[in-house]
């Protein structure tokens, strides 16, 4: 099965659980942003803990979003995952190469450095539901870990891991989130917790032949693990030429004719998912139309079907007419 998320109960609804396999949707994100090794791993983590995140959310539309600013040299990571188990990522500098921590292994906690970590939920109300705390060790699942006691009260666990092959593509991805209800009984605790440290690597799991469930049941079977359902999950970029049309539009007409004064193409690119989408002289000329059309809309009271063409002009065919 390509990457799948887990959803568990065990103790009578007084434990719930994630589990992740990530490592298409990790080598993916590293193919499309040539990621060094260590910013393989910060971004893999990143991305497998919002996946696992962004499926707790019950509503339809429900985005969340989690940036990691530190002063390390990969100068940030920012996730968005939605409800369905799709989610996009980026790093800062994709390009970082540091040594190895102390105990050999990618040093994700020196590549981000000391910072700030911010979950932005955007559940469809008036105002977003906004976090920030600071980074603790910034070996993401820690911060995390921190971030669900402190700004969701909800003791949790969380265990995220990336292997890299020798050549640098990702051999395995994946991890979970173990959280405990109220009223949960003390002996209950004592004995996951004792569960939970006695594993020393998700990924030394993944490469014994174990999945999701398998890692569950090593961690709750004795709670009477109850699987919910499976949610596919992968890495997914919904940028497209018409979004970033209506973006250059968004500009101004000072910088739109800038660059058609330049004379040349130019190109733009997703964050998230590296896609570059090229604009000709022409094309650039055209969004600068569009956009003295919608700074003229904004100083007149355009009502009747001269508003509602002007609307269409602007939510679909500005896009539509620069699509290649």
């Amino acid at each position: 099965m390509s990457d799948y998320i887990l959803r568990a109960t065990a103790a009578n609804l007084m434990i719930r659980a994630f589990a992740i396999k990530s490592t298409e949707m990790v080598e993916y994100a590293r193919q499309r942003h040539n990621t060094s090794p260590v910013a393989t791993a910060a971004l893999g983590r990143l991305l497998s803990a919002g996946a696992m995140m962004g499926v707790m959310m019950k509503g339809e539309k429900d985005v969340l979003t989690i940036m990691m600013k530190g002063d390390g040299p990969i100068e940030g990571i920012t996730v968005t995952a939605d409800s369905h188990g799709n989610v996009k990522g980026y790093p800062g500098n994709p390009n970082v190469i540091i040594p190895c921590n102390y105990a050999g292994k990618l040093d994700v906690g020196a590549a981000i450095g000391y910072g700030e970590m911010t979950v932005i939920k955007d559940l469809g109300m008036k105002e977003p539901y906004v976090s920030q705390l600071p980074l603790g060790t910034s070996e993401v699942a820690e911060d995390l870990t921190y971030y669900f006691a402190k700004s969701e009260q909800t003791p949790s666990s969380v265990a995220l891991g990336v292997l890299m092959n020798p050549d640098n593509t990702v051999a395995q991805a994946g991890g979970f989130i173990i959280q405990v209800m109220p009223g949960i009984a003390d002996e209950i605790i004592d004995s996951l917790e004792k569960k939970i440290s006695a594993i020393t690597s998700v990924t030394g799991m993944m490469e014994k032949g174990m999945g999701p469930e398998e890692i569950l049941q090593e961690v709750l079977g004795e709670f009477d693990l109850q699987i919910i359902d499976t949610v596919p999950t992968q890495f997914y970029c919904d940028c497209s030429k018409s979004k970033v049309s209506r973006a250059l539009i968004a500009m101004g007409k000072h910088e739109l004719q800038s660059i058609i004064d330049d004379g040349e193409e130019i190109e733009v690119k997703c964050h998230f998912c590296n896609e570059a989408y090229t604009y000709s002289v022409k094309e650039v000329e055209f969004l600068l139309q569009t956009a003295r059309i919608k700074s003229a809309a904004k100083k007149v009271n355009i009502i009747g079907d001269g508003a509602e063409a002007i609307q269409e002009l602007l939510g679909g065919d500005a896009g539509q007419q620069t699509e290649e």
